[in-house]
């Protein structure tokens, strides 16, 4: 049986681990030919053979498994190399179809402060990414769409996915930054869907909730965290990059045909209870600035590692030697 995404080709940022890892084997498995895209092509983790990570960069997996897969190397906060990905797609396999703009991060998590406090370093680093580095991804993979011939029998030109976050939707006291990007994400979305419509390319969108990956173990190690967080999901607690990936599939294919400027709820049921915001303060958890942190890079050259923070693959985090109850909840990137 045909799978759902049979010859189209995708290119998925954040692409080296967690949920881009997950959806660029999904997209393989559903017959995508995929362009894996990241700072580096595989993780730096030193536990990534207990995370099953251990069996090398996931395009030298895909191709070790029969399927078609490319890596280009890609700083997303940089417009000349996102056209430039498009342009290595294209060059490679004659056409882009999908465009997973996956990559993002959060630098709060570590030393969380009101709005008042937070640096503006912090803005200054996480908007290229969060951002920009979207905004990029809908520029020119819809300038690459709009040039191409619609594929039959659905007469569309493209799918355009974007992460954004439940942090996008309500706020979250303490992480002004991240809410702020992930917020621009979601009206991006709407904004650029509108513009794709005359074309036939969806612009979606998938907030996804608290997701359990090899990123965050070591936070959710401590009993205390998990009894906190999970009651937040109703359905079945935490998240996989799995459910995440999914969620793409089911967008990127012909099932969601008649969706575009859609922002999705993948989070177990997380704002469904609360959808304004207002159980914010329950979770009373905080990996504080003081605690001894063993940094691993995530793809960033050392001399990029600072703050400390819990992300995808498009920066770095902390391996916390302790965790400890300090009035806030820990607050992980939604976006990979």
């Amino acid at each position: 049986m045909p799978g759902r995404l049979l010859d189209r080709i995708a290119i998925i940022t954040g692409s080296s681990s967690g949920i881009g890892r997950q959806t660029a084997f999904l997209f393989v498995k559903e017959g995508a030919k995929v362009v894996c895209a990241d700072l580096q092509p595989g993780t730096w983790r030193e536990d990534a053979a207990q995370n099953g990570e251990s069996d090398g960069p996931t395009h030298e997996r895909i191709t070790k498994d029969g399927g078609s897969a490319i890596f280009v190397k890609t700083d997303v906060s940089k417009p000349e190399e996102v056209e430039a990905l498009v342009a290595a797609a294209v060059k490679e396999y004659g056409r882009l179809d999908i465009m997973i703009n996956n990559a993002g991060f959060a630098l709060e998590s570590r030393n969380p402060q009101p709005i008042w406090d937070m640096p503006l370093d912090v803005l200054d680093k996480m908007i290229p990414v969060n951002i920009n580095g979207v905004y990029y991804g809908v520029k020119y993979a819809s300038k690459q769409m709009i040039t191409q011939e619609p594929l039959q029998p659905s007469g569309d030109r493209g799918w355009i996915l974007n992460a954004a976050s439940v942090y996008g939707l309500v706020g979250s006291a303490h992480a002004s930054v991240y809410c702020t990007t992930k917020g621009a994400v979601a009206n991006l979305t709407r904004a650029a869907a509108l513009d794709c419509a005359p074309y036939r390319i969806h612009v979606n969108a998938v907030n996804p909730g608290y997701v359990h990956s090899h990123m965050t173990d070591p936070l959710f190690a401590a009993p205390e965290v998990l009894k906190d967080i999970e009651p937040l999901h109703p359905f079945r607690g935490l998240g996989r990059p799995e459910d995440i990936a999914k969620a793409y599939l089911f967008l990127a294919s012909d099932d969601a045909q008649w969706m575009s400027g859609v922002n999705m709820n993948v989070d177990g049921g997380f704002l469904a209870s609360k959808p304004d915001g207002s159980w914010s303060w329950l979770v009373t958890l905080h990996v504080t600035a003081s605690l001894p942190l063993e940094v691993s890079p995530r793809n960033r050259t050392p001399d990029k590692v600072d703050h400390g923070v819990f992300l995808n693959s498009q920066g770095t985090f902390p391996t916390p030697k302790k965790i400890q109850s300090d009035g806030f909840r820990p607050r992980m990137d939604m976006g990979n």
